[in-house]
């Protein structure tokens, strides 16, 4: 009931457990608090949160608008209704290395499990679309340092996102990759990645645990978690999967209202009453207060 019992720390300290275990972790994107009750509800690893669907969500393109106040605001939304571990997208870390430093300090404070901070140039841009630029090695090592120095909790999560691939190719990747590490990163987010076998480069070059990105209709294929799990991935996340599921339905269903008239033919489609308040647990709430809340389930 109300929000997780689980405290931040806790959550830092079981995701480092569960790296330390090598298995594997599937992080899918919630959209909003209700869809990370549901990742949880389906037993997965944990929960990500991503910059282009929190700025999906305010209308916007991923091109670098959003704001740390809405990002950590969102995070602290999504953070505290789940058990699971949220990493978040803190973009480039909204500006220098000060900046990136409170960036750190307020996503701590929101209760996310870890964050990752990229190596491009401001203002940035989805990942996978071309026409990227990255900053030089001594702007994206400082970058990294401040946000380890910045951090309170130990086990707070530092991950190093490089877009680098996709402008100097992956042997450019690995030694960007390598440098971040070396400046206080505790896991590796390389994007954009061309095939396996560069991540499987990307693994065996590096020490700590290498994510990564399934995004559909990205530069990357998509991969089974046996095969990513083969090629010592450690973290993979779907990031906008769950937004395009739910908008996909959402237009479908409108244009069925426009030619139909009415939604009676997709309901079966829809989740139904009983299990929307069944992930809300609307039951615990009634037997909180009886006084108050009398609803049935």
């Amino acid at each position: 009931m109300l929000y997780t019992q689980k405290t931040p720390a806790e959550k830092h300290a079981n995701l480092r457990a569960v790296l330390d275990s090598g298995e594997l972790l599937r992080f899918p994107g919630a959209f909003n608090p209700l869809s990370a009750k549901l990742i949880q509800d389906k037993s997965f690893e944990g929960v990500y949160i991503s910059g282009a669907v929190i700025a999906a969500d305010l209308g916007l393109p991923d091109i670098g608008l959003t704001t740390l106040t809405e990002v950590a605001g969102r995070a602290a939304q999504i953070s505290r209704m789940t058990d699971l571990p949220t990493l978040v997208d803190a973009d480039t870390g909204f500006g220098e290395p000060m900046n990136v430093a409170r960036t750190v300090q307020s996503l701590e404070d929101a209760g996310v499990a870890g964050l990752h901070i990229e190596d491009q140039v401001n203002p940035k841009r989805c990942g996978h679309l071309d026409g990227k630029a990255v900053v030089d090695d001594d702007s994206a090592i400082k970058r990294i340092r401040a946000a380890a120095d910045a951090r309170r909790d130990p086990n707070l999560l530092i991950m190093a996102r490089t877009d680098i691939r996709a402008i100097e190719g992956l042997q450019a990747s690995i030694d960007r990759a390598k440098a971040l590490v070396d400046a206080g990163a505790d896991a590796i987010f390389p994007e954009a990645m061309k095939d396996l076998s560069e991540f499987e480069a990307m693994t065996s070059a590096l020490d700590v645990p290498v994510l990564a990105n399934m995004t559909e209709f990205g530069k990357s294929e998509l991969f089974t978690n046996q095969q990513l799990a083969d090629a010592g991935i450690r973290i993979v996340i779907y990031p906008v999967s769950l937004l395009r599921l739910a908008m996909g339905a959402a237009e479908r269903g409108l244009d069925t209202l426009t030619s139909d008239g009415t939604l009676a033919s997709t309901v079966p489609e829809m989740q139904t009453r009983a299990r929307l308040y069944e992930l809300l647990d609307y039951e615990a709430y009634n037997t909180f207060d009886t006084s108050i809340y009398n609803f049935k389930v």
